[in-house]
């Protein structure tokens, strides 16, 4: 189920994985409003709750965007990232050596449709899960077993943090329609300025032969996966009551895009 890969430094000409890395940033900010103010919102809540040599499960961590900026702010915590994506994970393991930080950041192999994820992380128990943009992926039963599974995994006290575009009809035209007239605005300004589109980037990594074999894979394990099934934010938070969280509600908004709070 995991694997920690190594990393591979970049041949003579090709474009570092910081780069792409950056390049992954920008692209994902063009989709999501105040994408660095939700990751800010996420620290500063890991800066509250978990102690200063904590450690952190990045959930769904795609490349390690949260884990690399837990790493910056937080220079004594350990971050344990979890993915599917092959070709995602090993462009965060390369972007990690080439910070140098990759004693610090671990990203493995698991799926999150599989029950039994958690052997991944053999026996850890983090302090705080943090996730962004992933979790709206699972379809409910997933989500619903994945938060119980982190109702047994996790310590009581722990923090678990879920910033994600929750866009489930709530009956409110008016709400829907800003919020979306958001969405585009945001795409609009960064795409004129030069940012490239979810494609686009894809297309930019596909041409770096390191990453070939991952993204072959990639495209084999997502083949078949059901579609985005818009759950709400009552839906995460009655889900993660549920699951064993002692409290849980949504602690920032910005029209359908929500930061989910649970503590367990």
């Amino acid at each position: 189920m995991s694997t920690t890969g190594t990393p591979v430094p970049p041949a003579a000409g090709d474009v570092t994985a910081l780069e792409l890395l950056r390049r992954w940033d920008d692209q994902q900010a063009a989709y999501i409003s105040r994408r660095e103010e939700r990751f800010e919102v996420l620290l500063d809540v890991v800066a509250a709750t978990a102690p200063a040599d904590g450690l952190v499960l990045d959930l769904a961590c795609g490349p390690g965007s949260i884990s690399a900026r837990v790493a910056a702010r937080f220079p004594a915590m350990r971050c344990v990232g979890v993915d599917l994506d092959p070709a995602l994970l090993h462009l965060g393991r390369d972007a990690a050596a080439e910070r140098g930080d990759s004693d610090r950041i671990a990203l493995l192999e698991a799926d999150l449709h599989d029950p039994e994820w958690t052997e991944v992380l053999d026996g850890s128990r983090p302090d705080v899960v943090l996730s962004s943009t992933a979790l709206h992926w699972l379809p409910a039963p997933v989500l619903v077993r994945v938060y119980a599974d982190l109702g047994r995994l996790l310590a009581p006290g722990a923090t678990f943090l879920n910033a994600d575009h929750l866009r489930a009809s709530s009956g409110r035209d008016g709400f829907e329609d800003l919020a979306r007239r958001d969405d585009e605005a945001t795409q609009a300004r960064a795409h004129a300025a030069g940012v490239e589109d979810w494609d686009t980037w894809f297309a930019a990594l596909s041409a770096v032969p390191r990453y070939a074999d991952d993204l072959r894979e990639r495209s084999a394990r997502f083949a078949d996966r059901p579609p985005n099934p818009d759950l709400s934010p009552t839906f995460h938070v009655e889900a993660l009551r549920v699951g064993g969280f002692a409290e849980a509600g949504v602690v920032w908004q910005h029209w359908d895009d929500y930061v989910v709070h649970g503590r367990r």
